[in-house]
């Protein structure tokens, strides 16, 4: 580590400049990062939110929650297995909104669930709604961004309901659009118009059945249902539209970029190692070891890439105080940990190259070259 840190003092500008290019290369890696977590967020937060742990799908749905149908037949079975109070319907509509004395349209997800199960929104600010509150939803609070405020009226556009806005929720979106919660005497009212209105009927139809079992259960459940499928959170994330296909474009380029910082960082430090072939030999004729010089090699990288990583991460810090709260950007501590780990050791396994040139260095042959 000495003639590491004597090397990087003595060629100040020429370490600066490979500092520059390792320092713009791990800021990309770890925004595209971020990215890429935000963006995964923003379409599963609302299901990723959720207590639940298992969803009961209708067997030839694809896992996907839309394309399932189940009946009240199918709760009753799933509650016999894991109780009354762990398996909780769920319905889901895609839909556009339009708000009274606003000139704007959201794309929304209406959930209707039961406002006293597992499932039921977390309100941040405003009122909570309950089974028998007609007419209220509880919206996420990416809508304010659209002109909605607690009391504003908005009105679904393909069955022109009116619903108030009773309170928000945070971090609740489905396919990137804001999850809108009702409960499902207005679901009701909503898929089969005003007949209802009033009644007090029963939900005799639901999307998916939201559990909260143990893997045991949970096999129970599976072996004795018949014409569903049992699926776990992550399955029923990764079957979201759009979802897989996404991340997968971005994880792909996270990983070049990752195999690029690799590629850029060994290029440099070969041809400083070839620059420096006389200086290993002269230092190998006097008797320093093979090992001392390449850690010398491996400690100017470890040096270089944990200085840059600092950097970067101060500048990403900067950076989301900034961001516009629309733009989906999420970095986790274990993410930062991963991400950051990756790109030192990927940094480290570009320098092997080097490492190999110094101990191939012949010390007779680099001082013959010397003296002439």
């Amino acid at each position: 580590m000495f003639l590491s840190l004597r090397e990087l003092r003595h060629s100040k500008a020429r370490y600066a400049l490979i500092m520059v290019i390792m320092l713009l290369v791990s800021f990309l890696v770890l925004f595209v990062t971020g990215l890429a977590k935000g963006l995964a967020y923003a379409n599963i937060s609302a299901i990723e939110n959720q207590s639940t742990n298992y969803y009961v799908v209708q067997g030839d749905a694809e896992h996907k929650f839309r394309r399932s149908q189940l009946n009240e037949s199918n709760l009753k079975d799933v509650r016999s297995i894991v109780g009354n109070d762990n398996a909780t319907p769920l319905n889901i509509q895609m839909s556009t909104i339009t708000a009274t004395d606003l000139d704007m349209k959201a794309d929304v997800t209406f959930f209707a669930v039961d406002m006293t199960g597992p499932i039921a929104p977390k309100v941040v600010a405003g009122d909570a709604i309950t089974n028998d509150t007609l007419g209220s939803v509880i919206v996420d609070r990416k809508l304010e961004e659209s002109g909605i405020k607690i009391g504003s009226v908005i009105s679904d556009q393909q069955t022109g309901m009116t619903l108030k806005v009773a309170g928000f929720v945070e971090d609740n979106s489905y396919s990137h659009t804001p999850v809108v919660y009702m409960n499902q005497q207005d679901w009701l009212e909503m898929m089969q118009g005003d007949g209802v209105k009033g009644e007090t009927v029963r939900l005799t139809s639901f999307n998916v059945i939201a559990v909260h079992a143990t893997a045991d259960q949970a096999t129970s459940l599976q072996e004795g249902l018949t014409g569903v499928d049992v699926i776990t959170q992550k399955e029923a994330i990764a079957s979201i539209p759009g979802y897989s296909e996404e991340q997968g474009s971005l994880l792909m380029m996270i990983a070049f970029l990752f195999v690029i910082s690799a590629v850029v960082l060994a290029v440099f430090f070969y041809v400083i190692t070839i620059q420096k072939t006389s200086q290993f030999g002269i230092l190998k004729a006097m008797g320093t070891k093979t090992s001392y010089l390449a850690w010398s090699v491996l400690g100017q990288v470890l040096i270089l890439s944990v200085t840059s990583l600092v950097i970067s991460l101060l500048m990403i810090g900067g950076m989301t105080m900034v961001l516009p709260e629309s733009m989906p950007f999420q970095l986790s501590t274990p993410t930062l940990i991963l991400t950051s780990s990756l790109f030192v050791g990927m940094s480290l396994i570009g320098s092997l190259i080097s490492v190999l040139k110094v101990a191939k260095v012949d010390a007779l042959e680099a001082i013959g070259r010397v003296g002439a």
